[in-house]
């Protein structure tokens, strides 16, 4: 039987348009059911911080609970290679963090990946990490530090949480442009880097911004720099070592990835509500309080961030030779 042309026509428009309306309505309906929210590190971490801040956000605006799971282990890898291997549906989503960029040359061999297994959604905060020492010592800015390192060398310890984390990542960078010998201490995690620290068992530390605050203010650690070209609200007063190493850069950052291949009706809509909480007051509050900065960008320049973080993170492991355990 043949139809008349028009009929045709009018049949061939609504079947193209078919998945249009496929697409509109499943972003509509998205979430039906809860979602879960992948971070690479334990409970009561910066990325669980993190996490729970935004997934509540996300729970309250899109009436699903978005429910947050620890899957520490391997810096962060452990839970990416879940999400990667999660169906891209929209109901498995990552925590991505800095440790992300670093992994992806540190580690020789990953199952997986992350600029190209991950889809980026939103990013959620930048900020700087604090290069901190004990106050005892008689250094006080980078240029005593660098004056002291080179009549000294190897004699200034230098903590971190452990190998190729962003702390010592961020000394790593500073060697190299400073021209130092500072000798490495890592240890398994960031707090008990910073308990030594703070006793003076180490002489100085690049830390994150949250946890060093409290100590920075109550006077146990001096907070000689911060590690972002621009200073910190949360430290106003203290310079950022690019004041005296011009061109040096590490910021900490943290953002929400997905499976590839989620449709992009979904990433679009979250990244749409992530945007929206993070221009909220009283997520912005939050994070001012800590010296952080809503990272507020689109699912393509979110992913551009990662990539140019990641390429930046690789030329350090390489120059300086960096190696697992």
């Amino acid at each position: 039987m043949k139809l008349p042309r028009r009929k045709f026509l009018r049949l061939a428009v609504g079947a193209a348009a078919l998945p249009v309306v496929s697409r509109i309505a499943r972003a509509q309906t998205y979430p039906s059911r809860p979602v879960r929210i992948i971070v690479g590190g334990p409970a009561g971490g910066s990325g669980d911080f993190h996490a729970r801040l935004i997934g509540q956000w996300l729970s309250e605006r899109l009436g699903q609970p978005f429910i947050i799971e620890n899957r520490p282990g391997a810096g962060t890898n452990i839970g990416t290679e879940a999400v990667v291997r999660a169906p891209a549906d929209g109901y498995t989503l990552l925590l991505a963090l800095t440790p992300n960029a670093i992994n992806a040359t540190l580690y020789e061999r990953l199952n997986f990946n992350f600029i190209r297994d991950i889809a980026p959604v939103a990013g959620i905060v930048h900020g700087p990490q604090v290069l901190v020492m004990h106050p005892a010592h008689s250094s006080k800015s980078v240029s005593d530090i660098i004056a002291y390192a080179k009549a000294n060398p190897a004699k200034l310890n230098m903590a971190s949480g452990g190998n190729g984390t962003p702390g010592h990542i961020a000394g790593e960078l500073f060697k190299i442009m400073a021209g130092v010998n500072l000798t490495h201490v890592p240890y398994r995690g960031e707090g008990p880097a910073l308990t030594d620290a703070i006793s003076g068992q180490v002489q100085l530390m690049f830390v994150s911004a949250s946890p060093s605050l409290e100590f920075i203010r109550a006077g146990k650690l001096r907070a000689v720099a911060v590690t972002t070209p621009v200073r910190s609200s949360a430290l106003p007063a203290v310079p950022t070592i690019a004041e005296t190493l011009p061109g040096y850069e590490a910021h900490a950052w943290a953002g929400m990835g997905a499976p590839k291949g989620t449709p992009p009706e979904i990433i679009e809509k979250l990244n749409g509500q992530i945007n929206a909480g993070l221009a909220s007051p009283g997520i912005k509050a939050r994070y001012a309080d800590l010296g952080l900065t809503p990272l507020i960008l689109s699912p393509a320049d979110f992913g551009k961030f990662v990539a140019e973080d990641t390429q930046r993170w690789a030329k350090v492991i390489r120059a300086a030779n960096i190696k697992l355990e």
